[in-house]
């Protein structure tokens, strides 16, 4: 042993081993140290879990079923608004029948006044129309629109422009600019054309 001081000095500077902790093994910490927390713990988060998942499940049920009573009144509505939409129609048409039946009611009628009475019920009939937006189509010297125009016939012709409605055969009708039946027309073709056609 020697009396050197800086020997004994650097004996006690070196730290004294220590054991490795779990984690510096590679060993999981969590695994390695007991749970603190006892069975009724556990029996308490579970017991927890379940009412939370039956709240859940009642809040499910009950949109479930809101769901369903809104899909159900949707249906309802619908339903009533075919059935009764063309109810306010119906009621203008009453005062057409009126009119008709009255025309026909009278014993002495005229021909002047039984046009007089076909008058007034056309005259019914157009304010019935006008208030459900059913619009006439009469498209005689105007273009022909194979949305609104149905041609029946090409008429030869140079005096018109190609392709303009000459002859009306039956009037077209829309609802709310949707057509409801197209007039039937005859077509302008010019003369050259309609020759070409034939050769």
């Amino acid at each position: 042993m020697s009396n050197n001081p800086d020997h004994s000095t650097q004996v006690s500077a070196q730290p004294e081993p220590t054991l490795p902790t779990a984690a510096e093994e590679g060993g999981d910490p969590r695994t390695d140290v007991e749970s603190p927390e006892p069975a009724s713990d556990l029996g308490a988060l579970l017991k927890k879990a379940e009412e939370e998942a039956a709240e859940l499940r009642d809040a499910w049920l009950r949109a479930k079923a809101e769901t369903e009573n809104a899909r159900r009144l949707a249906q309802n509505d619908i339903a009533k608004a075919h059935k009764y939409a063309v109810e306010r129609f119906a009621q203008d048409l009453l005062a057409v029948k009126d009119a008709l039946e009255l025309t026909l009611a009278t014993p002495t009628a005229t021909t002047e006044a039984l046009k007089d009475g076909v008058d007034l019920t056309l005259k019914n009939l157009a304010a019935a129309f006008d208030k459900a937006k059913i619009e006439e189509i009469n498209p005689l010297h105007e273009k022909y629109d194979p949305h609104r125009h149905q041609a029946m016939t090409m008429i030869d012709t140079d005096q018109h422009p190609s392709g303009t409605v000459v002859q009306v055969f039956q009037k077209g009708y829309l609802l709310n600019d949707r057509v409801l039946r197209p007039a039937l027309v005859a077509v302008s073709r010019a003369k050259e054309a309609g020759k070409a056609d034939r050769a």
